[in-house]
């Protein structure tokens, strides 16, 4: 077990994301977490002052498509085909207030 990372530490941190963890699961969990934090204590200590920082590991493309106006739709031809039109729009049924 790490010296950074204690059973207690694990249990608190399990309590606040109400998580109930056995005993075993507890002995587990400790050690994968130390293993974890011993793997980023060595990521830190990398000497990394010659790398550049980067948001993103490939280069981002934008893939969509261009913005073209196109003509749309005639809305008298569509509220033509509409169930029910008023006023311009379409009439839908009230679905506020109804007791089923």
């Amino acid at each position: 077990m790490s010296d950074r990372l204690s059973a207690a530490d694990v249990t608190k941190v399990a309590r606040l994301a109400r998580l109930d963890l056995g005993a075993d699961e507890l002995e587990r969990m400790t050690a994968q977490l130390a293993g974890m934090l011993e793997h980023f204590a060595d990521v830190d200590a990398l000497d990394l002052s010659a790398v550049e920082p980067m948001t993103q590991p490939f280069p981002l493309v934008n893939v969509m498509r261009p913005d073209v106006v196109q003509p749309g739709l005639d809305r008298d031809e569509v509220l033509a085909m509409a169930p029910a039109a008023e006023d311009g729009r379409f009439r839908v049924p009230p679905i506020v207030g109804l007791e089923g």
